[in-house]
């Protein structure tokens, strides 16, 4: 008996949050956290552990304006080198966007391992702003090519990062932050003081930068002072923007 071949592995789109508006104008992606190196598939509770918060408050903030809000399942639960399974499985899932929807703005939202699939699928052309929490980027080495930010060029970016994280190297993103600047003025960094890699002392606050940056992004409203402070801002002070405590609860426009 022959061998059997083994299956093509299918990234998918989860289903939306909430109820499908009549008529999408915008879509957010979220990318959930993943491994350096793994082949395994991640299980559906695996994939929005780490985006639960977020889902529930960036689809509220949209609702009335039509967004719809995805939760991307990755064929792998590994970057996995060269092959960026990650970024590719975010550029499928914007493809996935507009034959659902047609041709709408897509935010992709992504945390850890998922920030960095979301920074480096952000040249989608369907993309029009990224955010990125905790982002898992590599360390820097002479032998090696740096990550890439062209692909930024024209998108909104917003990079998130807790100072005492310990998992990810909040350096590391202030330096590509530095980086993505100077090829794109639009581009802010927020450091939550005393946070670590999950944002779980500040999880409200973050949900509700990440929505009101997305709300600015897909559907030009005004983003909030602070927000518009740290784009408007020369390096490093728009890309060490500290955010406040209570962020969202007493949020002036």
């Amino acid at each position: 008996m022959g061998q059997q071949a083994t299956p093509v592995r299918t990234a998918g789109l989860g289903k939306a949050v909430g109820p499908v508006p009549t008529a999408v104008s915008g879509a957010v992606l979220l990318l959930p956290g993943g491994e350096e190196v793994s082949a395994r598939r991640p299980s559906s509770v695996w994939a929005t552990a780490s985006v639960r918060s977020l889902r529930r408050t960036i689809a509220r903030a949209g609702r009335a304006e039509g967004l719809a809000v995805h939760t991307v399942h990755y064929r792998y639960r590994g970057w996995n080198g060269s092959e960026a399974h990650l970024a590719a499985d975010a550029e499928w899932a914007a493809d996935e966007v507009v034959r659902r929807y047609g041709d709408v703005p897509v935010c992709l939202v992504g945390v850890d391992m998922g920030g960095r699939a979301a920074l480096r699928a952000g040249g989608h052309e369907a993309v029009n702003s990224v955010v990125a929490l905790a982002p898992w980027l590599p360390e820097e080495d002479v032998a090696a090519p740096a990550e890439p930010v062209r692909q930024l060029t024209g998108r909104r970016v917003l990079i998130v990062h807790g100072t005492n994280d310990e998992r990810t190297d909040p350096e590391l993103s202030f330096r590509f932050a530095a980086r993505a600047k100077k090829a794109n003025r639009e581009v802010c960094r927020f450091e939550v003081h005393s946070d670590g890699h999950g944002l779980h002392g500040h999880r409200d606050e973050v949900a509700c930068l990440a929505a009101d940056f997305m709300m600015g992004a897909l559907f030009g409203h005004h983003v909030s002072r602070p927000v518009a402070d740290a784009l408007a801002a020369p390096p490093p002070i728009g890309l060490r923007m500290p955010l406040a405590v209570g962020f969202g609860r007493s949020l002036k426009r």
